[in-house]
């Protein structure tokens, strides 16, 4: 009887601890990847708007009169590369519109920027550019601007920047120096 007893007990114990089992089944899953941000893709075509000032010396620049200021509203359009992270290089096309109490303007610069992506959302460049200036819709002038800026990323596709350019022209003239004006703006830019 004993033994007879021993062995139910034994089978019901084997029973139970299977049915443990089966609850416990392992089924194979394909482990998730860990979501990590990848920061502000800086790569790609941006437009936007910008706002700011221009300041000229006692030489002459372009066709603005000496030593006065101008406000600027301003596009730029321009597609970034990065060849090898940290560096960019990029092209950009800008227009400005000049104006102050005696005449208004037009700039255009075509622009070469080259620079770092210090953290995944800020950006620091240096740009150099050529154009020409038009004062009035009547004469035009050659015009080089040199000078360098800060871009943050507030979105995934919206940046922030300041920029502060030295500018000179083309002509020779007694006296001419190498900047003969001073613009700083500030912009909002879309990155598609």
């Amino acid at each position: 009887m004993f033994v007879r007893s021993l062995s139910l007990g034994v089978a019901a114990a084997a029973l139970m601890v299977g049915g443990a089992q089966a609850a416990d089944l392992i089924i194979p899953t394909t482990p998730q990847p860990i979501y990590e941000p990848a920061g502000f893709d800086w790569e790609g075509l941006y437009a936007g708007v910008r706002l700011g000032g221009q300041w000229t010396g006692d030489s002459a620049y372009g066709n603005a009169n000496l030593s006065t200021g101008s406000g600027v509203l301003g596009a730029a359009v321009g597609v970034n590369f990065i060849p090898v992270d940290p560096l960019l290089l990029g092209v950009e096309v800008t227009g400005d519109w000049l104006w102050n109490g005696d005449y208004s303007s037009g700039e255009f610069f075509a622009n070469l920027r080259a620079g770092a992506v210090v953290t995944d959302n800020a950006l620091v460049y240096a740009l150099a550019g050529v154009g020409f200036q038009s004062r009035d819709g009547f004469s035009t002038e050659g015009v080089y601007q040199l000078g360098g800026g800060v871009e943050f990323a507030v979105t995934d596709a919206i940046t922030v920047r300041g920029e502060v350019v030295g500018q000179g022209d083309f002509q020779n003239e007694a006296g001419d120096r190498f900047f003969e004006a001073a613009k700083a703006t500030v912009g909002v830019f879309y990155h598609f």
